[in-house]
């Protein structure tokens, strides 16, 4: 039986200590995620710029913004069952430094052209699989009870979205293109180095000696791998598709100006980023189904309200800034739900395949809301859309998940009767 981590400095509410390392670990992973989905989200920010000076259409504005989150998305995959097998230390700074090359090809010269922002954009969804490598990481580090807390704190490392839209259009309009991809370049680099010498994986974590495939196809059997899928399809793909379209959605919709859009869209991010691991804290607390169930509730509500277009100050702030908190509330949950249900080797390849759904789900709503505008002239159909889609993934919550969990949510038993939670073992 693996023991669980001694320290002195915190204890679980079960009386689980929780080592200072733990907290450390977790510091660094989440400045990680930051930093690289501070890059992966460089080009959402400037889709209007670009539309503007490349003649695009809606649509290819939509394309331009939605490649890298799809590729980041189907990438966690891989880099997810990667992780389970060589560890964060390895993969973290990995990740770090390729995501440097398509910032910097972007920077100096793939921004001349629709093709050479695609090809850019492509390689840029690197960024994106940096969450399928900090969950496990974080997982393996905290004890059961504290890791709706522990992983919904390194999801706010989603942030660093927040961070290209308060800083990218102004380092342009200030100075060049090129600035904030090189800026971008050297806090990747820098943090890949510091993760390299400086980030642990946790003492006992468990390492699967099977192959990878057939490690992918035992996560494809696991409930839990498609009902936390479903859910972050529609909580963190709202809050991804939000983050990359609600500049153009603005400026389009309420004709505000590109730098107001972008600091808006920046508001919506940070408050999505604070409830993240508040829904996680409450996770422990409530258990995840009830706190997912209160936030897919309140999407249902903020989208069929906003759905009517009604005027910005205050109704459609409230209706954004309210499914905002219930998104990341949200996505904290799911996250929670995954490590109480998922066995303790096969957190990264879940994680992979759950952050894939996240991100593909925030891959079609721009997309889909670019096309319908271009067609209608209004976002109406797609925000009521976003409600269907909400109120279904509610309903699912409250039968086909709680019903799964009927007993109290836990992690799956192993083959000794045992329940098991990443990497601690408790009888």
């Amino acid at each position: 039986m693996v023991q669980p981590l001694q320290s002195k400095s915190d204890s679980s509410p079960s009386g689980q200590p929780v080592s200072g390392r733990a907290w450390r670990m977790l510091a660094l992973a989440t400045v990680g995620f930051a930093v690289n989905f501070w890059a992966w989200a460089l080009l959402s920010p400037l889709g209007p710029r670009f539309k503007d000076s490349l003649g695009l259409s809606s649509f290819e504005q939509s394309l331009l913004v939605a490649v890298p989150v799809v590729v980041g998305s189907l990438g966690r995959i891989p880099v997810g069952a990667l992780t389970d097998r060589f560890g964060g230390r390895v993969m973290f700074p990995l990740v770090s430094a390729a995501t440097i090359v398509p910032v910097l090809y972007l920077g100096l010269a793939g921004h001349s052209s629709l093709a050479a922002l695609l090809v850019g954009g492509f390689f840029l969804g690197i960024g994106g699989t940096a969450f399928a490598v900090g969950v496990p990481l974080v997982n393996a580090w905290f004890p059961p009870e504290r890791r709706g807390l522990a992983i919904g704190v390194f999801g706010a490392g989603m942030g660093g979205t927040a961070i290209s839209a308060l800083t990218t259009v102004k380092l342009v309009d200030a100075t060049s293109m090129s600035t904030p991809f090189l800026i971008t370049a050297a806090v990747l680099a820098v943090y890949a180095v510091a993760a390299a010498l400086l980030l642990r994986d946790a003492p006992g974590r468990t390492v699967p000696t099977e192959p990878l495939a057939r490690r992918l196809a035992a996560t494809a059997r696991l409930p839990i791998t498609w009902q936390a899928s479903a859910l972050y399809a529609v909580a963190f793909g709202g809050y991804v598709a939000f983050s990359v379209y609600l500049p153009t959605y603005l400026k389009t919709g309420y004709g505000l100006t590109q730098a107001d859009a972008a600091n808006r869209m920046a508001g919506f991010v940070l408050l999505a980023v604070a409830m993240r691991p508040i829904g996680g804290w409450l996770s422990d607390r409530l258990g995840p189904v009830r706190v997912l169930a209160g936030s897919l509730g309140v999407v249902v509500a903020g989208a069929l309200a906003q759905s009517f277009t009604p005027v910005l100050a205050p109704v459609g702030t409230v209706a954004f800034l309210a499914m905002a908190a219930a998104l990341g509330a949200g996505s904290g949950a799911t996250f929670a739900l995954v490590a109480l249900r998922t066995p303790g080797d096969q957190v990264g390849s879940v994680t992979g395949v759950v952050g894939a759904a996240g991100g593909l789900g925030g891959f079609l709503p721009p997309l889909v809301m670019g096309s319908l505008y271009g067609a209608y002239g209004t976002y109406a159909a797609g925000l009521a859309l976003l409600a269907i889609v909400a109120a279904a993934a509610l309903a699912y919550t409250l039968t086909g998940v709680r019903s799964a969990g009927r007993g109290g949510d836990r992690a799956p038993r192993n083959g000794r009767g045992q329940r098991q939670h990443g990497a601690h073992t408790t009888v």
